[in-house]
């Protein structure tokens, strides 16, 4: 999402028990206006989505990010297309 636009700057944060990541989002300088508009979740835990390559949506017509967790790990839909590989999808980001 950092490489996409959506995330100003992220830090990982060691803790006594889990690590933290601390993330800061982006906002329109001018109008304040968040860069997530929205954030759909896809897949549950009740409700696996899974798409193959060919099947895999695009969000607001090309403009927004499906996140998908795939066998080469975790890519965006672009990405998936381009290696040829399928997965679980996570999230649509517009």
């Amino acid at each position: 999402m950092y490489d996409q636009g959506y995330i100003l700057k992220y830090k990982f944060e060691d803790d006594n028990k889990q690590g933290l990541i601390k993330i800061a989002l982006k906002y329109d300088p001018n109008t304040k206006v968040p860069a997530i508009r929205s954030l759909e979740r896809v897949s549950r835990p009740g409700l696996r989505q899974y798409a193959k390559p060919a099947e895999i949506k695009r969000v607001i017509n090309g403009l927004g990010v499906a996140i998908l967790s795939t066998s080469k790990g975790v890519l965006t839909d672009k990405q998936a297309k381009a290696q040829n590989v399928g997965g679980e999808v996570l999230c649509y980001i517009s």
